[in-house]
């Protein structure tokens, strides 16, 4: 399994951007160990009363990583947001992998990480895509897109360690320990 590092960044950033980078890398590796060792069919598993399932998951973060890099680099003060992306974003279809999504995610994650490392500064304010959710133009700095999508990030993996434990009993924090000495104690084990 290996063990869990802390997060490495594929930019170098000092300040504030290191920081809320670092932190949205930590969660998106908890993503992924969330969605270590599974087949496609388990990915696409749904585990609980929800719809949702790990692959979607990931697929969901990943198109959201990419729209975010976009979004900040485009600058459209006339954006709306495709509803009909909104059809298959939360399942994988035919033709899409596990291993697929995950090589996407991180290759948008990369690329975010390059746009926020250029950016002048996170209090730039970008406009956002309109939506049937939010039908006047909305304008956000960097900093609070960065925030939404580590809020975003973090939610969705708690979903992907509950499907996990579902699936078969794995959990997040267990998969960090394996093979730990600390990983034995009676108090880990409880």
């Amino acid at each position: 399994m290996g063990t869990y590092t802390t997060a490495e960044l594929s930019v170098d950033v000092t300040g504030e951007k290191r920081e809320l980078l670092t932190l949205l890398q930590d969660q998106r590796n908890l993503l992924k160990i969330a969605a270590r060792n599974l087949t496609d069919e388990q990915a696409r598993r749904q585990t609980t009363v929800s719809t949702l399932t790990i692959g979607a998951l990931i697929k969901h973060l990943a198109n959201g990583e990419e729209n975010a890099a976009k979004v900040i680099t485009e600058r459209d003060e006339n954006a709306e947001f495709d509803m009909s992306r909104a059809a298959t974003e939360y399942e994988l279809i035919e033709g899409e992998t596990l291993a697929g999504w995950l090589e996407a995610y991180d290759r948008n994650a990369a690329r975010l990480d390059r746009v926020i490392a250029d950016a002048e500064s996170l209090d730039e304010l970008i406009p956002q895509p309109t939506a049937p959710w939010t039908p006047e133009r909305e304008w956000s700095t960097i900093r609070t897109m960065i925030l939404h999508l580590l809020r975003e990030t973090s939610h969705h993996c708690g979903h992907a360690d509950i499907i996990r434990e579902a699936l078969d009993g794995q959990t997040t924090m267990g998969a960090i320990s394996e093979g730990q000495d600390w990983a034995d104690a009676e108090w880990m084990q409880n």
